[in-house]
């Protein structure tokens, strides 16, 4: 009876810290509204982080999160993901789980058995048999550890296939063609991919893992303690628990309704706030340029303070919501327990009643700890419902970007437009026909629309075929990127007819191009790999050599390896953003172009930073590798290397027309 009493004791002290707390906490809240005059307490952050900003062009859509039929839907088809089938190792992970639980509860009936009898002996003074017992209770525990152990295996293997299968299945969507552009230039939905697809998968995995073993483990202790509790006690013991878990879960199911929107928000707060750092990394520079640390500092100030807010109110309902999972879980569920268990011994002619008081306390004892393990279960799978209320909460973010990568990679984005698409006489997205034809580059009638529906040029139409090179100009805004975008397929076609060669093709060079991470090799020949290289036989190490000669670079196979660089020549690898200068990176793009050899290059400012006669020798090359050029610049020295132009002038108007020998002002 001792050890009963001193739970029982060590139960009633924590419901009572449990009380003080909840009690201390709601004064404090009193307090505050009190001194406040019903109002906030005072902001602890500086005076200006009351600043705005916005990630998008709208606040995302916050997704609903509750524990109902379409969370249930959403989570079956998350897991299909992650278990492709019965036949798979993630399924066997599930049935190693699943044996380990079962294992376990076997262990814990067992110890509840050598216990008593270890007990009972000491109670009868029986040495010798206390030692017996004793040894063949410390033999089974390295069992037993073995077992709990095995159990911490599965789980964790079983999260990280999880894991791996859902990343890679949303890794394929979002690098799918051009998803990953449309996600950050076309669709307003998603702020931050990049905290979905890492942390907020990560987390659901996670969740869905414990969530498994919270329920899987009770429900199986539920089954195995009622089996034995009615064919000794009776139905009457296991039914008042069991009725006591639908209500109290019932209960506090509805009580924890916020947790799953509160889950979201947190999450989408984690994103900006991790964006906002990102941008700060991404343009160090500029904004070292412009002095702007001050600025920034607000912003990211006013971010962490929209986090820990919410953070502090959703801590604030998770301690109050606690109180009340702690006391109607734990507390009460013992209370009940305490009375059913009693039920029995309180009944005239039961079977219990008869032999000596020693054998009915043996049997309450025994009985009485199956009840306790019984009413820990029932408690435990009533807190279940709080993880599973959160597991909603993750299910909604992570179904959200799987819906949205689905709808991109359909042609689907959803984004505020400037007019309204309905009653617009131009077209809508993607309306537009595209045909794939060698050597040509034609638009029929095609209207340059931004994806905020704001239109450039009503009807563009021109006809460019191999050997025309063609020199863009215009003034900014007119038109000269959104045309390549749409040419490139990262915007939709609204209307017309563009015909175009296939992609592969067409090679775009921005002014500031970007270089991959890897060897030296490889930036010359991005986007393949030198696997890539060598199976499509399009070079060799030394015909990339001469493409650096080619664009005087060749001194870069020679140069001394940077510091925290590994390998030398073609394979040294290093930070090649940080490493190369503004004009070697221009000049590793078109050795870039000389490489992939394409019927079509569309030369973006490619050349600002290069030197005249470099860039003269570089377009030269292109002519007589008969690759026909592209051209936004507004240097006149290039005017030699193209025989036509086409000029946008702002307004909606442009004009296809060949360069004349005595062309003046042209461009201006």
């Amino acid at each position: 009876m001792a050890p009963t009493l001193s739970k029982l004791v060590t139960r009633r002290s924590t419901a009572s810290a449990a009380a003080v707390v909840a009690v201390l906490w709601l004064l404090s809240r009193k307090r505050s509204k009190k001194r406040f005059g019903g109002t906030k307490p005072k902001n602890p952050w500086p005076a200006n982080t009351d600043i705005q900003y916005v990630i998008k062009e709208e606040k995302p859509k916050r997704p609903k999160a509750h524990v109902d039929g379409e969370f249930f839907k959403q989570l079956r088809q998350l897991l299909a993901i992650g278990i492709p089938g019965v036949f798979t190792p993630e399924a066997g992970y599930v049935f190693l789980v699943a044996a380990a639980l079962v294992s376990r509860s076997l262990c814990d009936l067992w110890l509840i058995h050598t216990g008593t009898l270890i007990e009972t002996s000491i109670v009868n003074m029986d040495a010798e048999l206390f030692k017996k017992r004793l040894f063949r209770f410390m033999a089974t525990l390295p069992v037993i550890s073995v077992v709990n152990n095995i159990l911490k295996y599965g789980l964790g293997e079983m999260k990280l296939r999880l894991r791996t299968n859902i990343s890679r299945f949303l890794m394929d969507q979002y690098l799918k063609g051009f998803t990953y552009y449309k996600m950050s230039n076309l669709d307003t939905r998603i702020a931050n991919p990049d905290q979905l697809l890492t942390t907020d998968v990560d987390k659901f995995c996670e969740s869905c893992t414990d969530l498994y073993s919270n329920i899987a483990k009770p429900m199986l202790d539920i089954f195995i303690y009622v089996y034995r509790l009615t064919s000794s006690l009776g139905g009457q013991t296991p039914l008042i628990m069991l009725s006591y878990l639908l209500l109290a879960g019932g209960f506090l199911t509805h009580l924890r309704k916020p947790i799953g929107a509160l889950t979201v928000k947190e999450q989408r707060l984690e994103g900006e706030y991790r964006h906002i750092h990102s941008r700060l990394i991404t343009n160090s520079e500029e904004i070292a340029f412009y002095q702007g640390n001050s600025r920034e500092k607000l912003t990211l100030i006013a971010s962490f303070h929209k986090l820990v807010t919410h953070l502090r109110k959703f801590l604030e309902f998770k301690v109050a919501i606690g109180v009340v999972d702690n006391f109607i879980g734990k507390y009460v569920a013992t209370v009940v327990g305490f009375y059913a268990v009693s039920i029995p011994f309180f009944q005239k002619n039961h079977p219990l009643l008869s032999g000596t008081p020693d054998h009915r306390f043996k049997s309450y004892y025994t009985y009485g700890r199956m009840l306790v393990k019984l009413a820990e279960a029932i408690g435990r799978l009533v807190l279940a419902g709080r993880e599973m209320t959160r597991l909603a909460g993750f299910t909604a973010r992570v179904t959200e970007i799987r819906k949205v990568l689905t709808d991109l990679n359909d042609n689907k984005y959803e984004r505020t437009m400037m007019i309204d698409i309905k009653n617009n006489p131009i077209g809508s997205p993607g309306a537009g026909k595209i045909l794939a034809k060698d050597n040509i580059i034609r638009f029929e009638r095609v209207p340059l629309v931004t994806p905020n529906g704001d239109v450039l040029v009503k009807e563009l139409s021109f006809e460019v075929k191999s050997g025309m090179n063609v020199l863009v100009c215009g003034p900014n805004g007119c038109g000269k990127s959104s045309l390549f975008r749409i040419l490139g397929e990262l915007w939709p076609l609204w209307a017309g007819v563009m015909t175009k060669p296939p992609r592969g093709k067409l090679f775009y060079i921005p002014q500031r191009p970007y270089m991959t991470l890897g060897t030296l090799r490889d930036q010359v020949i991005y986007p393949h790999t030198r696997a890539e290289m060598i199976r499509r036989g399009n070079a060799k190490d030394e015909d990339l050599q001469k493409y650096l000669d080619l664009v005087q670079l060749g001194h870069l196979l020679e140069r001394e390896t940077q510091p925290g660089s590994e390998g030398h020549g073609w394979d040294a690898v290093a930070d090649w953003m940080d490493v190369l200068s503004g004009g070697e990176k221009q000049r590793i793009a078109m050795a870039r172009l000389f490489y992939h050899k394409p019927q079509f290059a569309i030369l973006d400012e490619c050349t600002s930073a290069v030197s005249v006669d470099v860039e003269d020798s570089m377009y030269s090359y292109c002519k007589k590798a008969n690759i026909t050029l592209f051209t936004v610049s507004h240097r006149r020295s290039l005017w030699k290397h193209h025989e036509y132009y086409l000029q946008m002038d702002g307004r909606g108007s442009f004009e296809f027309k060949p360069i004349e020998p005595d062309t003046e002002e042209f461009g201006s």
